[in-house]
Formats: C-alpha cells, structure tokens, sequence
C-alpha cells in the first residue's frame, strides 16, 4: 500500500511527501478552506488553473473569466435592458394642485354670483339698449315705456305715390309689449357662464316682443293711401237711408303684404336704433276682389236689413238709444272685403260718440264676478243680431247686465 502523504479527505498529495507544515506555494491554499468557505478539491485534470476544482471552464457552457472564450462571449452578450424612466412627479403634483384651485375659483365665483344676483331681471340684462338688469318686474316695465315711449308710439312716415303721411303705430296695430318682454327676461340665469359674467360687468341682450295685428295695419295702411272703404275691390255703401252695390274695377292700389312686411320692418329698425326714414309703400294696378256675386250675397243678408229702419239698444226701459238708417248707422256701421268676402265692420269711436252717456251708471257683470261699465264691444255685441232683422219688435237688442 501506499503510506504516502494524503490530503486532508484521504486524498493523496500529489508530488509525494507534502503534508501538514509543508512549505505552502503558489499553488496552494493556506489551511484545509478555500478561501470561499468550500472545502480544498484536488485540481481536475486539464483544469487551467492550479487547484482548482472545475476542469476547462469554471461552468459547463459559460467561459471561465479571462479566458478568450469569455473574452468573446462578453462582446457578444446582449446589454441588459435599460429600466423605464419614471415620470417626473413633481410636475404632475403640480399641475393637479393648479387644476384643483382653478375649480375652487370657479366654484366661489358662482356661489357669489347667486347669492348677489337675487333680482328679478338678471345683472347685466338690457332690451333695445336700455338696461333693466337688477331691477323688479314693475320696476323694469316703467323703465322700458319711459325710455321707449318715443320710439315706439311716435308716427311713422309712409310715402305713397310721393306723397308722406304720418301712420300712428297704435292705430296701426304695432306695440312694444313690455310687460311680455320683461317676463320673458325675468328668472334666474343658472348658467356658470351668465352668472359668473355678471360679476365682471358681463352682459346679455333680452328679445322685444313687438305685436303686430296685421287686420289693424292692413286696414291702416288703405287708409293712409287714400283707398275708400274697399269700394275699388267691390262692395255697398250706406247712402240716404239705403244700401248702394258699388261694382268693382281694376284700380292702383297697394300691394298689401309687402307694404305690410315693410312697416312692421320700419318699426322693429326704430325700435331698436331710434331711427328709421320713410317707408315706400310700393303700388300697382289690381283687379277687384269682390265680385258681383258676393256683393249681391251680402246686400241681401245684411246691408238692406240694416238700413231696413230704426234700431234701439238698450240695457233696461231708462237706458236706451235708437239708431236711424238716414243719420247715425252709416257713420259707424261699414262692409268691408276681407278674404274675398264682404264683412260687416263698425267703428266703435264714432259709436260710442254717438250713445255718449246713454249708458252711464250701468255695470255688467262679467264671467269672472267682476262689474264694469257698459263698452262699445257690449252695444255692437247687442246690435248685431237686430241690423239683420227686418221685423221693428226684433231690431231692438238688449245687454245683458248679469252673467249667465
């Protein structure tokens, strides 16, 4: 056997007799350890390295550290991928702090915008120019009529064939109505944008609400260009007692719709600027509307019966008054063409110049409980019936003075 020196593990010490307390070289590990803790191998043959344990590489597939294997591999290896950047949050914090304060802002600002604009016209609310804003309904209407009185009740100037003439927009049927106008304005504004506006002066124009009655205007504006009574289209007049066909014929007369578009244009351009020149009435040659049947038609329902003999009116035996064909009818009783139809029209001014006190003292109770003096609506709304009858007991009409 073998009495040679063995390494600690009962390995023979290559090189024969070194043992414990031989000279230690470079090829040698001091103590019975490797540095690393691991207990000393007997170098592997063909191992690159004196005393080491791993033979060729340090691992299989893996070049041992300075050797041209690894060398090689290190310049082939892929670079370890690069980790995300983060993002700078710092600047988020930053913007979401901003953000969160512009809200807070915006927030105060409309809780203070309602809480100051408690009228009934929002701030900053102006018809036609005239500001109303924080004002009251009442309050807003007067200020409306006493500013705008001049533009919408003053004439407006028509031409006809050359020649001016005033046209009065109430008898024409055109109106401002205030009232609707401020109601229509009136109301809280919950919008972000109005109220936090009013804060700052903010403004915001309301719409008129200009009426037009196109029955008053067209009626007005034959008038003004001198046409009587429709009587150029066809028609009857009231004369000495009696009631005249007048046949129709061609005629200059006025284009009404676009003289009617025309006015109502003026007035809404006046009532918004305060100005306005005036307005061509534009003109031409037309045939009559009402043709000889229909005058024959309406002679025969109503005008021969009206004029047929005296009419009375009255609400009771004390109060009355009694209407002749040859004197009073014809100043306020009138056919007029309207739709190709000849339509029995009154004027109540004259009418009610013509009854004057008649009916003083009088009341008529209305469907709401309320009593109010006799109207010249009540004394036509009696009259009518009776001018179609021809018996004297039927032609005198009664006003009901109690509701039913």
């Amino acid at each position: 056997m073998d009495s040679g020196p063995r390494a600690p593990g009962g390995a023979q010490a290559p090189g024969g007799t070194q043992g414990p307390g031989a000279p230690q070289g470079p090829d040698h590990v001091s103590g019975d350890t490797l540095v690393s803790g691991f207990p000393a191998v007997p170098p592997a043959e063909g191992s690159p390295f004196p005393g080491s344990p791993f033979p060729g590489s340090a691992f299989p597939g893996t070049p041992f550290p300075g050797s041209p294997d690894a060398d090689d591999a290190a310049g082939s290896a892929p670079e370890p991928a690069a980790a995300p950047a983060r993002p700078a949050r710092k600047g988020r914090s930053k913007l979401v702090l901003a953000g969160a304060g512009v809200v807070g802002l915006v927030c105060v600002a409309y809780g203070a915008g309602l809480l100051l604009d408690h009228a009934d016209v929002p701030n900053g609310t102006s018809v036609l120019g005239v500001d109303i804003g924080g004002m009251s309904k009442e309050a807003a209407v007067q200020k409306l009529d006493a500013e705008l009185d001049g533009r919408t009740e003053a004439p407006l100037v028509v031409t006809v064939d050359g020649t001016e003439r005033p046209l009065k927009p109430a008898t024409a049927g055109l109106t401002l109505d205030t009232e609707t106008t401020v109601g229509n304005a009136a109301g809280r504004d919950y919008n972000p944008v109005s109220v936090i506006g009013s804060l700052f002066g903010g403004a915001r124009e309301a719409e008129p609400k200009i009426v037009v009655d196109e029955e008053k205007l067209t009626a007005a504006l034959r008038q003004v260009s001198g046409e009587t009574a429709g009587l150029q289209d066809g028609g009857i007049k009231f004369s000495g007692g009696k009631a005249v066909a007048v046949p129709g014929r061609t005629h200059r007369a006025l284009d009404v719709d676009k003289s009617v578009r025309a006015v109502e244009d003026a007035f809404r351009q006046r009532a918004a600027t305060g100005r306005s020149g005036a307005v061509e009435l534009p003109v031409g040659m037309r045939k009559p509307s009402i043709d000889r049947a229909e005058i024959a038609r309406a002679k025969k329902e109503f005008a021969d019966p009206a004029m047929s003999g005296l009419v009375t009116v009255q609400t009771d035996a004390a109060h009355k008054i009694a209407f002749s064909p040859e004197n009073s009818l014809p100043k306020f009783v009138e056919m007029q063409p309207i739709n190709g139809r000849l339509v029995d029209t009154y004027d109540l001014k004259a009418l009610q110049k013509l009854y004057g006190g008649t009916f003083d003292g009088v009341l008529v109770q209305r469907g709401n409980g309320q009593k109010t003096p006799v109207t010249p609506q009540d004394v036509i709304g009696a009259l009518r019936q009776a001018l179609r009858e021809t018996s004297p007991a039927k032609r005198v009409a009664v006003i009901e003075t109690n509701a039913r």
